[in-house]
């Protein structure tokens, strides 16, 4: 599976490869938001994981992004804040789960695979 990690906290983002190569996925790795939707244009993702608050756009951006480009795919959207207003706008644009840092990267993979099947 091809997943693209949207992060540009660099402890985190090793992390979430790490545990998803050890998995046997395929990552791509973004570490600003202009980077990430130039990424998801190009390429035939099956899932997207993003950070709300990046360099460029945030992931809010991101989901706007891909909404207007008519990608639809699972996306799970990370974030320090747990404000509702955010939750909202980032269901509202089509992100299928939402993850409120710290995280558990066991946990990540659980919804992973329930939002892929695999």
């Amino acid at each position: 599976m091809l997943i693209l990690i949207a992060e540009d906290d660099e402890l985190i983002l090793r992390t979430i490869e790490h545990k998803l190569i050890k998995e046997g996925h395929t990552v791509i790795l973004t570490r600003n938001g202009k980077e990430a939707i130039e990424k998801i244009s190009e390429l035939d993702l099956d899932l997207v994981v993003t950070d709300i608050m990046m360099p460029f756009a945030s992931g809010i951006e991101i989901l706007s992004a891909m909404h207007t480009i008519g990608k639809k795919i699972p996306v799970i959207v990370l974030s320090s804040m747990g404000q509702e207003e955010v939750v909202t706008d980032a269901f509202d644009l089509g992100a299928s789960d939402f993850m409120v840092k710290p995280f558990s990267p066991n946990e990540l993979l659980l919804r992973i695979k329930r939002l892929t099947g695999k």
